[in-house]
C-alpha cells in the first residue's frame, strides 16, 4: 500500500469537492472513498512488515523488482535498499511500502532542495498521514448538522454523512483518541534523531508542523463531529476519560489539540441550539441522546459527579459547569420530565465548579491558549457558556455578588485595623468579570458577540441614535438579553472598591465593537447624571461614569501640577512624595484602557467627549503628561490620545496642543542646559528601567496623527515650522540607538523598532517630491532669518539615498531578520521582528519608486547636496559579513514566503525595481552564485513563490475563504506577478542576467550550450522555468484546458510571455525549444486548448511562440513536428484519437457547420486558426463623453492628457492617482462660501471624471490586447503560409484554407461595430493571404491544369473568388476617406487577385491558327469578364476612391492605386473607367501633375543618392498614362489634356548626365539598390518615350495631330536627343533608349508632319527642316554602326558581361534591341521615300549608288572596301544589301532554334505530373525564349521587306532615271553635291533645278559598277533564301507574296542592258 501518492490524490479530490466546489467532483469523491475506506477504518495504521516482502526487496539489487507504471523489472542500488530497511524499521511499515516511499522521495527531491531522498521520504510519510486526517476532517465538516453548514450540494452532504456514520459506528472516536495520545512530536523526533532522519532547521520545522497538523486535524475531526451531531454514550465517556488525563502547558494554558477535544466535549453537552427554534428543531430533539437516552445522561452524570479528580481541576470544573448548565436548560424542556433525578443536581455541580475556579481556568487555561483564537465556533461556545451561566443561574450570580460585597467589607475593616485581610477570600466574581472582559476584548472574528449584553433601554432612546444600530427601533428584546444587560447595570450599582478594576475591565471587553462602544458610552453618560442639584455632585454620581472619571483626572492634574518642579531643576528625576499609589495607578490604567476602547470604536463618542466643555479630556491628559507620573501611566495616556487622534478634526488641534505642551521639546529656552520632556524620560528613566512603554506609545501616537493630519505650519512663531524635530527625535533618539539599548523583555526591542519604522513608512508613503522641496527657503524668527524645515518625506529620502546610519541600520536589520528566520525557531518578538523587516522593505521599495523624480528634481535645483541611487548603495559592503550581500539578503526573504507572504512580496517588488539596471544585473548574478548554499536557497525561494498553490487572483476566490485568506492569496499572486515581471525585464538585457540564472541556463559557458532537463535529471535543480511550466501545465491534460488561464489570466499571460521571450532570443531559443518539444510537448498540448475563454493576451504569446516553432522546425527539416502542428491548426476534420483522460478529443465541442461556402458533410469542424480568430472580438464599446456641470470639458481633457504615460505593457494609460491629486487640489483651491456649499457636488463630479478615465484605460487596454492578439494571429498565419514547406499543405487545401481565412476576416472587419484600430492589421493579413492565394492558383495552373472542368478555377470555385472580390471591394469602400495607408494593402491584394485571371503566356507556334475571334471563351477570360462585372457593379463610388488615392496622399498608396487603375483599364473593354476618369477630370489632374513632378525628378539626377519615391510615382503614372494611350479614345483624351505640352515643358529630359564611367562608379550606392545617375535618367526618359510611341501608334487615324506635338517635343529637347543618337558607348540600356527614339523619329520627323502642322512661316520652317535633316542623318549613321561596324563587337560584349541569367538570353535581348533600331531606321527610310514621291523618278535618294560593304563579320572585303572612305557620312546601298543578306542568314538561324524550343515544350507536356514537378524552372525559360525568338523573327522579316523595298526604289532610280554626269569624275568625290540631293528630300519642294544639280555628279561608270556589284551580291542563293523566308514565315502571317514581287522586280532591273 502506498503511503503518500494515493493519499495526496485523495486529499486533492476531497478538497476539490468540499472546498473548491469543482464540477463532477462528487462522482470522483465517491470513487476515492470506496477505494480508501480501509485506510479510514484503520486510521493511520501502517502496512505490516513481512519476511516475504523483506526477501523481495533484498533481491531487488540482483534480480530487479517490478514497479507500478513501469515496464519490466528494475534493478535498484544497494544503498537505496539499505535506506528502505531503515525507513521500514523507523516507522514500522512494510518493506515494499518503505521502498515505494523512498522512490517517491527520490522523485519529489527537486521540490525540496538541500534534502536527501530519505529526508524527503520522512516528510512524505507524515504528509500522507496529514492528507488522510484533513480529508476525514473535511468530510465530517460537510455533514448535515446542528451548528453550521457549508452550503454544499445535497448529494455531497448525503455521501459524506453516510460514509462518516459508518466510520463512527466502527469506533472512530477511540481510534482518534488513541492516536492523539500516542503521537507526540518529542517521541517522533527522538526516533528520527536516532536514525539520522532529521535534516536542516527547515526540515525539522516542516516535520514538526506536519506531525502537529496530524494531531490537530484528528482532534478537530471529533470537534466538528460534536458540532454537527452527538456522540454515543461510550464515545462521550471515552472523550471524558481522555480529558481526565490532560495536563497544561508551561504557562498554564491548554495546547490546541486538547483545546479542540475540550470544545468537542462542551458541544456534546450543549443544548443551546434548541433555543434558536430552527425549522428542524423537532428532528434534532429526536436525535439528541441527552433527551432520548436515559443511560447516556446517567453515565455522563455519574462520571462527572462521582468521578476521580482530574489532573487539571480547572478542566474538570469547566466540564462540570457545562454539564450543570445543560441539566438546567434540559429541566426547562417538557420532554425532560424523566430526567428529574439528574436535573436536581445542577446547583451542587455548579458550586463544585466554582470551588475549582472554573472562571479562572477559562481565563488562564482556555483564553490564553494559542488554539482558541483560531476557531470561530470555540468563541461561540464559550459565549454561550458564559451567557447561559448568567441567564440560567441568576441566583448563583446574586450569591456571588453578595459574597463579593461581604469580602469587600472584610478587606476594608482589615485595612482600617492595619491587619492582613483574611486568606480564605474567594474572588469568583472578580474572575467572572475578568473572564468576560478578556474574552470579549479578543474581538473574535468580527462577530460582536458582546451585543447580547446591551439591551437598548428607554433611556438610550431619547438620543438621536435610536434605530441606527438596532434595525428595528422598539422591539422587545429576548429574555436572555434583558437578563444580561441587567447584570451589567446592577454590577455597577454601589460597586465595592475591590470590584472596581474588574468591573472596568469587564466593561472594556463589552465595549469592544462599533455598536457595543456606543452603548457603553451611553451607559457611562447616564450613570453620571447627578440626582440632585448639588454641584459638588461627584459624590452623588456613580463611580463608574464619565463625570466621575474626568473629575478624578482633573483632581490628579491639579494636585500633581503643584508639585511640578521647574524645567531646569535638578530634582526632576526624583518623583515627589505625593505621587499616585499602585492601586490608584491600576484604577487609572483600567479607566484609560476603557476610554481608549470606546473612543477607538465610536466616532460619536470621540467627538462628544472632546467637545465637552467641563471634561476637556485632551487638555487634562496632556497636562498629566507634563506631571511626574510613572511612564506606564503616561504610555496609557498617549495611547488614549492616539485613539482620539483617529478623527482628523481632533488630530489637527491635537498637533498644536502637543507642540504647545512641549511633550517632545522642540524649542529650547535660551539659557537651558539640558533637554526636557520625553527625550529625558527615554534616555534616563526608561533606559535604566530597561522598559520602553512610553516610547512605544509616543511612536503609536505620532503614527496615528501622521495618518490623520500633518499640519505644515506646526510650531510656527517659536521655531521654523514643520515636523522635523519629531522626525529627528524618532530617528536619532529612538531608531538609531534601538539595537544597543538593554531590554528586560527581549521582545520589546522589536516592538520599539516596529513602532518607529511604521511612522517612517507612513511618512514616506505619503510623500511626493515637489520642486519646492529642493529650494532653501528662509523664515523670519524673532527678527532674524533662519532656514525652514523640509517635509519629513524629503528628509527620509535624503537619508535613504546616502550611506547614512539610518540606511545601514535598516540593512543590518534586514540581515539580522533573515538570519533569525533561517533558524526556524520561535523567539520572543518574532512577530514584531517580521513587522520591522516588512516596514524596512517597504521603505526601500518606496525610495526606489520615488528616487527617479527625487534625483531629477535635485539635479534641476542645482543644490549642493549629494545623493546616490539606492540600487548602487545596496551594492555596498556589509560591515558584518564584509561582502556586498545586501541584495542577496533581500532576496533570501523569498525563501520564507510560506510563513511570511508579505515580506516575500516586498522583496520581490524591490528586486524587480533593481532588475531594471543592466549594470547591476551581471554583478547580482555573481553575488547570487557566489556561495553555493545561498545560491540554492535563493533559487528555491523564487521557485517556492512561483509554485505556491494558495496564490489566486481576487475574483477567483471562493466564498468560503476568510478575508485574511483572501488577502494572503492576493499577496502571493502579486508576488508571482512581480517575479515574472523581473524575469521579463531581465531577459531583455544582455547575458549574464538574473533571469538566465533563475531559469536554469548555463552562465559559466555560452548560454546556447545549455542542456535543459527535467528537475532531478543529471542533478538539474528545479528552476523557475520548471515552476512556470508546471503552473501552465496544471489541467492541460483535461478537456477544460490549463487551469491558470481561467483562474489567473494575468499570471498565465506573463508565464506565456516568459516562454515566448526565451524562444525568441537567439541564445536561449535552441535549448528552450528543444526542451519544450522533447520533454514537455508543450506547444501542442497548449495549442489544442485554443482559444482560451478570457485570455487574448495569453493566446498572443502562445501563438507567437508557435510561429517561431513552425519556422525553426521547418528550417531544421523536422517535418513530423511541423506537420503535427499544422494539422492541429488547420484541420477541419475532427480528430478521433482519445486524449489522456479517456475522453474523446476536445475539438468535438467546437463543431460548426456554418462559415463554409460549399455545403460539405456535417462532420467538418472549425479550423483551429479560425476559432482563434472568432475569439478576438472586433467590436469595442467606447465610453460616452463626459457630462460636466462645473469643470470645463476642454481643460479637463487637457489635464487628462497631461496625466497620461506609457505603461510597461506599451499602451498609453492615464495615471488615475495623479489625476485625482490634481483635481482634488483644484477643488481645495476654491475659496468662498459658495465653493464650500458646492464641495460635495464638485467631489461627485471629480469621482465621475475618475470613473470615466478608469473606463478609458480599460478600453485602451482591451484594444491593445486585441491588437496584440490579432498581430500574433497574423504572425502565425503568415508563418504557416510562408515559412512551412509548401508540400506539407497540398495546393487544394491551401486554397480552401486561405479562402476560409479571407472570408472570415472580411466578415469580422466589415461588421458594423468593428474597431478602426484593428483594420490595418487585418488589411496586412488580407494582403499576405491574397499573395499566397494568387501564387497557389498560378502555380497550380502552371503545372498544367488547363484541362480541368470549367466549373471552377483551379481548386477553388469561381463563386468563392467572386465573394472574396466583393468583400475586398467592400473593405476598400468602408475605409472611407481616412486609412490611406491601410488601403495600400488592399490595393496590393486587389492587384494580386486580378492577377489570377491573367492568362499565362503561351509560346507562339508560328502556325496558321484558328481565328482568335471565333475561339471558345477560356477560364481566364470568363473569370476576367465576371471580375469586371463585379467591379463595375460598384459604380462610381469605387472609381472615386481609387482615383482620389491615385492623385493624392501617401506615396505607396498612390503607386498602388495607379497600378490598380492600370490593371482595371487593361481589362475594361467598355472603357467605363476611362470615361469616368476623363469626365471627372482625374485624367487631367494626373497629366498636369507631371509638370509638378519635374523639379523632384531633376533633384533625382544630382550626384548624391536621393530618395527614389518621386521616381517610382513618376514611373507608375507614366505606366498608367501609357495604358490609357493604348486605346484611340484614350490617346485623343491625353492629347486634349495637353499631355505632350506638359512633357515639352519638363526640363528633366534635358539633364542627361555625363557618361563618365569612373566618376559614376565612384558614387554608386554600395548596396547596388540605388542606380547610377545615368540609369536614373534612363528610368525617367524611357517611360516618356514609350508613352509617346504608344500615342503615335494609337492616334494613327488622326496621326498628324499627335505627330506634330511629338515632333515639337523632339525639337525642344533636340540637343539631348542628338547626343543620345550620337552615343559612343552602346550598352543594353542605351540600345533600348535608341530603339524607342528611332521608333518615334521614324513616325514624326517627316516632311509630311510639317505640312499638316501649324502654318510655319519662313525662318521657323527652315529651322524645323534643319532639325529634321539632322535627325535623318543621325539615324542613317546609326544604321551604319549597328548593321555593320559595331554589331559583332556589341554581341561579344553581351556574352561576356556576366549576369545571373544565361548569356544566350543576354545576347538575344541585345539582338532584339539592335534589330529593332535597324527596323525603325529602315522604316523611316521607307516613309521618306514614299512621302517624297509616289514614282521612283521623282523620289529622293538616301543611299549612294555604290556597294561598298561595311566591315562584315568576316573582316573587311577588299573588293568593296576602297571607295567608301571619302563618303563616311553618306551610307551606300551596300549597307542595305549587307543588312539584307545578314538578316536573311540570321533569320534561318533563329527559326531553327525556335523549332527546337517548341519541341522541348511539347516534350514537357508529355511528361507525367511527378516528373513535371522537378522541371518548372526550365519550363519558364523555354517559354520566355520562345517569345523572344518570335520577336526576333518578326523583326527580321520586317527588315528584309523594307530593305528590299528601299533597294528596289534606289535601283529603279539609279538604273532607270538617273542621268550620269561626266564619266571622268570619280565616285562622288564631292560630298556637298550629294548632300544637296539628300537635303533636298527634306525641303518638301521638288524643284527640278536642285535635283539636276545633285544628280550631275553620278558618273556612268558608277552606275555600271553599281549594276554589276548588286547583281553579284544579290545572287541566286540570296534570292532563294528570301523566297524561303516568305514561304516559312510571311505567308503564315498572311502577308502574301510581297517579298516575291520585290525580288522579281529587282531581278528585272539588274537584267537591264547597261546603257
Amino acid at each position: 500500500l502506498a503511503l503518500w501518492g494515493p493519499m495526496k490524490e485523495l486529499w486533492e479530490t476531497v478538497e476539490g469537492a468540499v472546498w473548491r466546489r469543482q464540477p463532477e467532483s462528487v462522482h470522483l469523491l465517491d470513487l476515492q472513498l470506496k477505494k480508501h475506506k480501509a485506510q479510514f477504518l484503520s486510521l493511520f495504521k501502517n502496512p505490516p512488515k513481512s519476511l516475504e516482502q523483506r526477501e523481495k526487496v533484498r533481491k531487488a539489487s540482483t534480480e530487479g523488482i517490478s514497479i507500478q507504471g513501469q515496464q519490466g523489472a528494475r534493478l535498484l542500488p544497494e544503498q537505496l535498499l539499505a535506506e528502505a530497511f531503515i525507513l521500514s524499521d523507523l516507522f514500522d511499515i512494510g518493506e515494499l511500502a518503505a521502498l515505494e516511499l523512498l522512490l517517491a522521495g527520490e522523485h519529489q527531491q527537486p521540490y525540496f532542495p538541500g534534502l536527501t531522498r530519505g529526508l524527503v521520504a520522512v516528510l512524505l510519510y507524515w504528509d500522507g498521514k496529514r492528507c488522510v486526517a484533513n480529508s476525514l476532517r473535511s468530510l465530517i465538516q460537510s455533514r448535515h448538522g446542528k451548528t453550521f453548514t457549508l452550503d454544499l450540494s445535497s448529494e455531497l452532504v448525503t455521501l459524506a454523512t453516510r460514509f462518516t456514520d459508518e466510520l463512527m459506528s466502527q469506533g472512530l472516536t477511540r481510534r482518534i483518541l488513541t492516536l492523539v495520545s500516542e503521537i507526540s512530536v518529542t517521541r517522533e523526533f527522538e526516533r528520527l534523531q536516532k536514525e539520522r532522519g532529521l535534516g536542516n532547521e527547515k526540515h525539522r520545522k516542516e516535520v514538526a508542523d506536519l506531525i502537529k497538523e496530524c494531531r490537530q486535524s484528528l482532534a478537530e475531526c471529533l470537534f466538528c463531529w460534536t458540532c454537527q451531531s452527538s456522540l454515543g454514550k461510550d464515545d462521550t465517556l471515552a472523550l471524558i476519560g481522555y480529558l481526565e488525563t490532560v495536563t497544561a502547558e508551561a504557562d498554564g494554558s491548554l495546547d490546541s489539540v486538547n483545546m479542540a477535544l475540550l470544545m468537542a466535549l462542551l458541544y456534546c453537552l450543549d443544548v443551546t441550539f434548541l433555543e434558536q427554534g430552527s425549522e428542524d428543531r423537532d428532528d434534532m430533539l429526536q436525535t439528541l441522546p441527552l433527551l432520548t437516552e436515559k443511560q447516556y445522561v446517567s453515565a455522563v452524570h455519574r462520571r462527572l459527579v462521582d468521578g476521580q479528580p482530574w489532573k487539571l481541576p480547572g478542566l474538570q470544573a469547566v466540564a462540570r459547569m457545562a454539564w450543570a448548565l445543560a441539566l438546567r436548560a434540559l429541566s426547562q424542556l417538557p420532554q425532560a420530565a424523566a430526567l428529574v433525578e439528574f436535573t436536581e443536581g445542577d446547583e451542587s455541580l455548579a458550586d463544585q465548579a466554582l470551588l475549582d475556579g472554573v472562571f479562572l481556568f477559562l481565563t488562564e487555561g482556555v483564553l490564553a491558549s494559542e488554539g482558541f483564537a483560531q476557531e470561530e465556533f470555540y468563541a461561540r461556545r464559550l459565549h454561550s457558556l458564559i451567557t447561559d451561566f448568567l441567564s440560567l443561574m441568576p441566583m448563583k450570580v446574586k450569591h456571588l455578588r453578595n459574597r463579593a460585597d461581604e469580602d469587600a467589607r472584610l478587606v476594608h475593616m482589615a485595612l482600617q485595623m492595619g491587619s492582613e485581610p483574611p486568606a480564605s477570600l474567594r474572588r469568583d466574581l472578580d474572575h467572572l468579570m475578568i473572564l468576560i472582559g478578556e474574552f470579549y476584548s479578543k474581538g473574535s472574528f468580527g462577530l460582536e458577540l458582546a451585543l447580547d449584553y446591551w439591551c437598548p433601554s428607554e433611556s438610550v432612546h431619547h438620543t438621536s441614535l435610536t434605530g441606527s444600530y438596532l434595525g428595528v427601533a422598539l422591539q422587545r428584546p429576548p429574555h436572555k438579553q434583558v437578563v444580561l444587560s441587567k447584570f451589567v447595570r446592577q454590577m455597577g450599582d454601589l460597586l465595592p472598591p475591590t470590584l472596581y478594576i474588574p468591573y472596568l475591565r469587564m466593561l472594556k471587553g463589552l465595549a469592544n465593537g462599533p455598536q457595543c462602544a456606543h452603548y457603553c458610552f451611553s451607559l457611562l453618560k447616564v450613570n453620571g447624571a447627578p440626582h440632585g442639584e448639588n454641584l459638588q455632585g461627584a459624590v452623588t454620581s456613580s463611580p463608574v461614569s464619565w463625570e466621575h472619571f474626568f473629575h478624578s483626572l482633573m483632581l490628579y492634574h491639579e494636585n500633581l501640577r503643584r508639585d511640578l518642579p521647574s524645567a531646569d531643576s535638578s530634582h526632576y528625576r526624583h518623583p515627589p512624595l505625593r505621587g499616585i499609589t499602585q492601586r490608584e495607578l491600576d484604577g487609572l490604567s483600567a479607566f484609560l484602557q476603557l476610554l481608549t476602547t470606546i473612543v477607538t470604536w465610536s466616532e460619536n463618542a470621540r467627538l462628544a467627549l472632546c467637545e465637552h466643555p467641563q471634561w476637556t479630556p485632551v487638555v487634562v491628559m496632556l497636562g498629566l503628561l507634563q506631571c511626574s507620573v510613572q511612564p506606564i501611566l503616561k504610555a496609557e495616556l498617549l495611547r488614549c490620545l492616539a485613539a482620539f487622534a483617529k478623527s482628523p478634526e481632533i488630530a489637527a488641534s491635537l498637533w498644536q496642543s502637543i507642540e504647545y505642551t512641549q511633550i517632545l521639546q522642540t524649542v529650547k529656552a535660551p539659557g537651558q542646559r539640558q533637554a526636557a520632556g520625553i527625550e529625558v524620560e527615554l534616555n534616563e528613566i526608561e533606559s535604566s528601567c530597561e522598559e520602553y512603554p512610553l516610547t512605544r506609545a509616543f511612536c503609536h501616537l505620532i503614527s496615528t496623527l501622521v495618518e490623520s493630519a500633518l499640519p505644515v505650519n506646526l510650531g510656527a512663531g517659536l521655531r521654523p515650522p514643520g515636523f522635523e524635530p519629531y522626525l529627528a527625535f524618532l530617528r536619532d533618539a529612538v531608531f538609531l540607538p534601538f539595537p544597543t539599548r538593554a531590554y528586560r523583555r527581549a521582545a520589546e526591542k522589536w516592538e520599539v523598532a516596529e513602532a518607529v519604522l511604521e511612522v517612517f513608512h507612513k511618512l514616506l508613503r505619503d510623500y511626493e517630491p515637489q520642486p519646492s522641496d529642493f529650494v532653501q527657503e528662509m523664515v523670519e524668527l524673532q527678527g532674524e532669518q533662519v532656514p525652514s524645515y523640509k517635509p519629513p518625506g524629503y528628509s527620509l529620502m535624503f537619508h535613504l539615498l546616502n550611506d547614512s546610519p539610518m540606511l545601514s541600520l535598516c540593512l543590518n536589520l534586514l540581515e539580522e531578520g533573515v538570519r533569525q528566520l533561517d533558524t526556524y525557531a520561535p523567539f520572543p518578538g518574532k512577530k514584531h521582528l517580521e513587522g520591522s523587516v516588512l516596514h524596512c522593505l517597504c521603505l526601500l521599495d518606496l525610495a526606489l519608486q520615488k528616487q527617479l523624480v527625487f534625483m531629477d528634481l535635485l539635479r534641476e535645483s542645482q543644490a549642493s547636496l549629494l545623493a546616490s541611487p539606492l540600487e548602487q548603495l545596496l551594492q555596498g559592503i556589509s560591515p558584518q559579513s564584509r561582502r556586498a550581500d545586501h541584495i542577496v539578503n533581500i532576496a533570501r526573504y523569498l525563501y520564507h514566503s510560506t510563513s511570511n507572504p508579505e515580506v516575500a512580496f516586498q522583496s520581490a517588488k524591490i528586486l524587480r525595481h533593481i532588475a531594471r539596471y543592466p549594470n547591476i544585473q551581471s554583478r547580482l548574478v555573481g553575488d547570487f552564485m557566489h556561495d553555493q548554499a545561498v545560491s540554492e536557497k535563493l533559487m528555491a525561494g523564487f521557485v517556492e513563490c512561483l509554485d505556491n498553490e494558495e496564490a489566486e487572483e481576487v475574483f477567483c476566490l471562493l466564498p468560503t475563504e476568510s478575508e485574511l485568506e483572501k488577502r494572503v492569496a492576493r499577496i502571493r499572486h502579486e508576488t508571482q506577478i512581480h517575479i515574472l515581471n523581473l524575469l521579463i525585464t531581465s531577459l531583455e538585457l544582455k547575458a549574464p542576467n538574473l533571469a538566465l540564472y533563475l531559469l536554469g541556463y548555463e552562465l559559466k559557458k555560452a548560454v546556447s550550450t545549455t542542456n535543459l532537463q527535467d528537475p532531478g535529471v543529471l542533478g538539474c535543480p528545479r528552476s523557475c522555468l520548471h515552476a512556470i511550466l508546471s503552473l501552465l501545465q496544471r489541467g492541460s491534460e483535461r478537456r477544460s484546458g490549463p487551469v491558470l488561464t481561467r483562474q489567473s489570466p494575468h499570471l498565465a499571460e506573463l508565464c506565456y510571455q516568459v516562454i515566448y521571450l526565451l524562444c525568441a532570443c537567439s541564445d536561449t531559443s535552441g535549448p528552450t525549444m528543444r526542451y519544450l518539444r522533447t520533454s514537455q510537448d508543450f506547444l501542442y498540448s497548449h495549442l489544442q486548448h485554443l482559444p482560451f475563454i478570457a485570455g487574448l493576451s495569453q493566446m498572443s504569446w502562445l501563438m507567437k511562440t508557435a510561429a517561431i516553432e513552425l519556422r525553426v522546425t521547418s528550417l531544421n527539416r523536422q517535418r513530423s513536428h511541423t506537420q503535427r502542428l499544422l494539422n492541429l491548426l488547420l484541420d477541419d476534420q475532427p480528430h478521433s484519437q482519445l486524449t489522456a483522460d479517456g475522453e474523446t478529443g476536445m475539438e468535438e465541442e467546437t463543431r460548426s457547420v456554418s462559415g463554409f461556402l460549399h455545403f460539405d458533410t456535417v462532420s467538418k469542424v472549425r479550423r483551429k486558426l479560425l476559432s482563434v480568430l472568432d475569439a478576438i472580438s472586433f467590436s469595442q464599446e467606447v465610453p460616452e463623453l463626459l457630462q460636466l456641470d462645473f469643470f470645463e470639458r476642454a481643460q479637463i481633457e487637457q489635464v487628462i492628457a497631461n496625466c497620461e504615460h506609457v505603461s510597461e505593457h506599451g499602451h498609453t494609460v492615464c495615471n488615475v492617482k495623479l489625476l485625482h491629486r490634481v483635481l482634488v487640489a483644484e477643488v481645495n483651491a476654491l475659496q468662498g462660501v459658495a465653493a464650500i456649499g458646492q464641495r460635495p457636488l464638485l467631489m461627485e463630479e471629480v469621482n465621475s471624471i475618475l470613473q470615466q478615465v478608469v473606463e478609458r484605460n480599460r478600453v485602451r487596454r482591451s484594444l491593445s490586447a486585441k491588437r496584440h492578439a490579432l498581430q500574433s494571429w497574423r504572425a502565425l498565419v503568415e508563418t504557416v503560409l510562408t515559412a512551412c514547406p509548401s508540400d506539407l499543405i497540398p495546393a487544394d487545401s491551401r486554397q480552401l484554407i486561405i479562402r476560409d481565412l479571407l472570408l472570415d476576416l472580411h466578415d469580422k472587419v466589415l461588421s458594423e461595430d468593428a474597431a478602426g484600430e484593428l483594420m490595418p492589421i487585418v488589411a496586412g493579413v488580407v494582403f499576405t493571404l491574397m499573395v499566397h492565394l494568387s501564387q497557389s492558383i498560378l502555380s497550380e495552373q502552371g503545372v498544367g491544369l488547363e484541362g480541368k472542368a470549367s466549373s471552377g478555377f483551379a481548386s477553388i470555385a469561381n463563386s468563392a473568388l467572386h465573394l472574396i472580390l466583393r468583400k475586398l471591394l467592400d473593405f476598400i469602400l468602408c475605409t472611407g476617406g481616412g486609412f490611406q495607408r491601410l488601403r495600400a494593402h488592399l490595393y496590393g491584394s486587389l492587384l494580386y487577385y486580378l492577377q489570377i485571371a491573367q492568362k499565362p503566356e503561351e509560346p507562339d507556334m508560328l502556325q496558321t491558327g484558328v481565328c482568335r475571334l471565333t475561339a471558345p471563351e477560356d477560364n481566364f477570360s470568363k473569370l476576367q469578364r465576371e471580375n469586371l462585372a463585379i467591379i463595375e457593379s460598384y459604380g462610381t463610388a469605387l472609381m472615386e476612391v481609387v482615383c482620389r488615392d491615385a492623385c493624392d496622399g501617401h506615396e505607396i498608396g498612390r503607386m498602388l492605386a495607379l497600378a490598380v487603375l492600370d490593371r482595371i483599364l487593361s481589362i475594361d473593354r467598355q472603357c467605363q473607367w476611362l470615361l469616368y476618369m476623363c469626365n471627372s477630370g482625374y485624367l487631367c489632374v494626373l497629366v498636369e501633375s507631371l509638370r509638378q513632378d519635374d523639379s523632384a525628378l531633376q533633384a533625382l539626377l544630382g550626384p548624391q543618392p536621393p530618395l527614389l519615391k518621386p521616381l517610382y510615382i513618376y514611373e507608375s503614372k507614366m505606366a498608367l498614362l501609357t495604358r490609357v494611350a493604348k486605346t484611340g479614345q484614350g490617346a485623343v483624351e491625353l492629347l486634349r489634356c495637353g499631355l505632350v505640352s506638359q512633357l515639352v515643358e519638363c526640363q528633366v529630359y534635358d539633364m542627361l548626365p555625363e557618361s563618365d564611367p569612373h566618376r559614376v562608379f565612384g558614387q554608386r550606392d554600395p548596396t547596388g539598390f540605388i542606380p547610377s545617375p545615368l540609369d536614373r535618367y534612363r528610368q525617367i526618359l524611357l517611360p516618356a518615350l514609350r508613352l509617346l510611341q504608344v500615342i503615335l501608334t494609337s492616334t494613327s487615324t488622326q496621326h498628324q495631330q499627335g505627330a506634330t506635338q511629338v515632333l515639337q517635343w523632339l525639337i525642344v529637347h533636340s540637343d539631348t536627343i542628338q547626343s543620345i543618337l550620337r552615343c559612343q558607348e552602346l550598352s543594353m540600356s542605351s540600345l533600348q533608349e535608341l530603339s524607342l527614339l528611332t521608333g518615334i523619329i521614324s513616325k514624326t520627323a517627316l516632311p509630311g508632319t510639317l505640312e499638316t502642322g501649324q502654318d510655319f512661316q519662313g525662318s521657323a520652317l527652315v529651322e524645323l527642316q534643319g532639325h529634321i535633316g539632322r535627325f535623318q542623318r543621325q539615324c542613317l549613321s546609326l544604321l551604319g554602326r549597328l548593321a555593320g561596324s559595331e554589331r559583332a563587337r556589341l554581341l561579344k560584349l553581351a556574352e561576356e558581361s556576366s549576369s545571373p541569367r544565361d548569356p544566350a538570353d543576354r545576347r538575344e535581348e541585345m539582338e532584339v534591341a539592335m534589330q529593332q533600331i535597324c527596323a525603325n531606321v529602315m522604316e523611316y527610310c521607307q516613309k521618306l521615300l514614299l512621302q517624297s514621291s509616289a514614282q521612283a523618278q521623282f523620289s529622293v535618294c538616301l543611299f549612294s549608288p555604290s556597294v561598298a560593304e561595311p566591315a562584315g563579320r568576316d573582316g573587311p572585303r577588299a573588293d568593296l572596301q576602297g571607295p567608301s572612305a571619302p563618303c563616311s557620312r553618306v551610307p551606300s546601298l551596300g549597307l542595305v544589301l549587307f543588312l539584307l543578306k545578314n538578316s536573311a542568314a540570321d533569320f534561318f538561324r533563329f527559326h531553327q532554334s525556335h523549332r527546337q524550343s517548341l519541341d522541348k515544350l511539347q516534350g514537357l507536356e508529355q511528361l507525367p505530373p511527378e516528373e513535371l514537378k522537378e522541371v518548372p524552372p526550365v519550363f519558364c525559360t523555354t517559354v520566355n525564349c520562345c517569345s523572344l525568338l518570335v520577336d526576333i523573327l518578326l523583326l527580321y522579316s520586317d527588315i528584309i521587306e523594307t530593305c528590299l523595298f528601299v533597294l528596289w526604289r534606289h535601283l529603279e532610280y539609279y538604273l532607270l532615271y538617273c542621268t550620269p554626269s561626266d564619266p571622268k569624275d570619280s565616285l562622288l568625290p564631292n560630298v556637298s553635291t550629294y548632300r544637296a540631293r539628300l537635303d533636298d528630300s527634306f525641303s518638301g519642294q521638288s524643284s527640278g533645278v536642285a535635283r539636276s544639280l545633285g544628280l550631275s555628279r553620278v558618273s556612268q561608270q558608277d552606275l555600271e559598277q553599281l549594276q554589276t556589284d548588286v547583281s553579284v551580291y544579290f545572287g541566286e542563293s540570296l534570292q532563294r533564301k528570301l523566297l524561303d523566308v516568305e514561304g516559312l514565315y510571311s505567308q503564315v502571317r498572311s502577308r502574301y507574296t510581297f517579298i516575291q514581287a520585290l525580288v522579281r522586280r529587282i531581278r528585272g532591273l539588274l537584267r537591264l542592258p547597261k546603257s
